[in-house]
């Protein structure tokens, strides 16, 4: 008898450590991970890293790849985590077409200590102080009937922990 598989979206402004924690989180539960970030266009690349911010339109296309990754894992009875910023219901609703029993994660943390996050990072396409405001503009935070959402002030592991014990409670 195949098992179901558990399909998480690790979400949140850039920042978060949607990356590091859903890298963590797919260890933990023996499921694969994928960033989505890399699995942007290339013009998108492009366009983040002149600090410009994506729209819907840019969006469309990448999430029907991400929702797709869910649904083959699915139907392969694969665990999967993806982390992804997921900023809108409406982007969360359509990973949820590849996975109507997704569990969401929500990273959630002040300005100052994603800004600072940002600050330090190295090797990232995403650029500007703007960009992360622009993000924290348009995030519809989940609620509680949507994710569980966990403070980045946590270690990774807690942040982890955190949202096991509360998906299995």
């Amino acid at each position: 008898m195949k098992s179901t598989p558990t399909l998480v979206l690790v979400m949140g402004v850039s920042g978060s450590g949607k990356s590091h924690v859903g890298k963590l989180l797919a260890e933990a539960i023996d499921a694969d991970f994928i960033d989505a970030d890399d699995h942007h266009s290339a013009g998108s690349i492009a366009k983040m890293s002149r600090g410009k911010p994506l729209n819907d339109g840019d969006r469309e296309g990448w999430l029907e790849t991400l929702a797709d990754f869910f649904r083959d894992h699915a139907r392969r009875g694969r665990s999967l985590v993806i982390g992804c910023s997921a900023l809108k219901r409406r982007y969360r609703d359509q990973l949820r077409k590849g996975a109507p029993a997704l569990r969401i994660l929500y990273l959630h943390g002040s300005r100052e200590l994603l800004f600072d996050r940002l600050t330090h990072r190295q090797g990232h396409f995403f650029q500007g102080d703007h960009m992360l405001d622009s993000q924290l503009r348009d995030l519809e935070p989940p609620g509680d009937d949507e994710a569980i959402r966990v403070d980045i002030s946590l270690s990774p592991e807690e942040i982890v922990s955190t949202f096991l014990k509360r998906t299995v409670a």
